[in-house]
């Protein structure tokens, strides 16, 4: 079982472009909401902050997600990183995940999913407020994560970055399951050898598909 490690405050110095947010922007101060589409929190909507960058995975995808992740979200390990309004790590908690590690950089989206944690009175959330990729570089193994949500900001090579950090950290199982969004083909970009595609589909400019990771040792004998 996976172990719950205490939450990291977040410490002045700590934001990264990843987050693309002007936190003093008057927009900071407003709100959207997201549906919880299934589960035991079906139909809840939950508040985020309406800031610069910060770009929820719509209604529509993440029923197709998790209409391909079926059973495979239930008792399962997840890590949400780049997790902006966390309305996929909720979705799976609400779903029946164990447990669901939220990370994000920007002070404004972890405090409102520590919020909407505390709201739907959740167990099993932990979020960090850290820069992604440098929260995968100091994370050491044993594999945790049987299923992660990889959504970073579009602009840039952070998806790229981030799934070749990620199988480097040594944090994923054999066989985990990766959803990445993106604003190219997926197919075009080198991602890691051992993840394999599953599914893939296009809504209007955003790419998305479900990856699953194939040990990357030594066949065994």
């Amino acid at each position: 079982m996976l172990p719950s490690p205490p939450i990291l405050k977040h410490r002045a110095g700590d934001l990264r472009p990843e987050a693309s947010i002007r936190m003093n922007s008057p927009r900071a101060r407003s709100t959207n909401t997201l549906r919880i589409i299934a589960g035991q929190w079906r139909s809840r909507r939950l508040a985020f902050p309406d800031v610069e960058g910060l770009r929820p995975t719509a209604d529509r995808i993440r029923e197709t997600l998790f209409n391909w992740l079926q059973e495979r979200i239930t008792r399962e390990d997840c890590l949400d990183l780049f997790a902006g309004s966390g309305g996929c790590g909720m979705e799976a908690l609400s779903r029946g995940a164990r447990h669901v590690t939220f990370v994000d950089s920007a002070s404004a989206a972890a405090s409102s999913i520590r919020h909407n944690l505390d709201l739907l009175k959740a167990e099993g959330g932990q979020v960090v407020c850290e820069d992604s990729l440098r929260w995968l570089q100091r994370q050491t193994p044993p594999p945790r994560y049987g299923l992660v949500f990889l959504d970073p900001p579009f602009a840039g090579d952070l998806l790229v970055r981030s799934a070749t950090a990620l199988e480097a950290s040594g944090l994923l199982r054999d066989n985990a399951l990766l959803y990445l969004e993106s604003a190219q083909s997926l197919a075009a970009l080198p991602l890691p050898q051992n993840w394999s595609v599953l599914k893939a589909r296009q809504a209007g400019k955003v790419h998305y598909g479900l990856y699953q990771r194939r040990p990357s040792g030594p066949s065994s004998p």
